[in-house]
């Protein structure tokens, strides 16, 4: 959990209080900004994914950061992220706009320096393989 004070650290001024930012708050943030990735089929494997996909679909923002683990220090964090990429999608150039994404977004809203985010790319998404397709009966098979 990263803790701010208001005024800079050696700067003679008393801090006029703490602000304390939950992990929970900055892997929230990260998944978001993963999720918009053009590119990104899913975050999360299992039920973080199937949970996130729910999510997603009702609208809630709630469970944006299903899928990603942070670790959160005083000053910087670290994301660990699992995803699923669409076919035809340059893999390498896709974990680069994430990082940027990742970066961006939580660096911009919690003063936190991003110093490394890992990821996982676990599957690829074929369109035409969706479990909803599966169960249409005009499927030739």
């Amino acid at each position: 959990m990263a803790e701010f004070g208001t005024a800079g650290e050696g700067s003679g001024e008393k801090t006029r209080g703490r602000t304390t930012i939950a992990d929970g708050v900055v892997a929230t943030i990260a998944g978001i900004a993963i999720r918009e990735t053009e590119g990104v089929h899913s975050v999360g494997r299992g039920a973080s994914k199937a949970i996130g996909a729910v999510a997603g679909r009702v609208g809630g923002s709630s469970g944006g950061g299903r899928g990603v683990k942070v670790e959160v220090g005083e000053k910087q964090t670290a994301v660990d992220v699992d995803i699923e990429v669409e076919y035809g999608v340059a893999i390498h150039e896709l974990a680069d706009k994430v990082r940027a994404n990742v970066t961006d977004a939580v660096e911009t809203m919690t003063g936190l320096e991003v110093v490394e985010i890992n990821i996982n790319v676990f599957d690829v998404h074929v369109p035409g393989d969706d479990e909803d397709e599966d169960e249409n009966p005009s499927r030739v098979r």
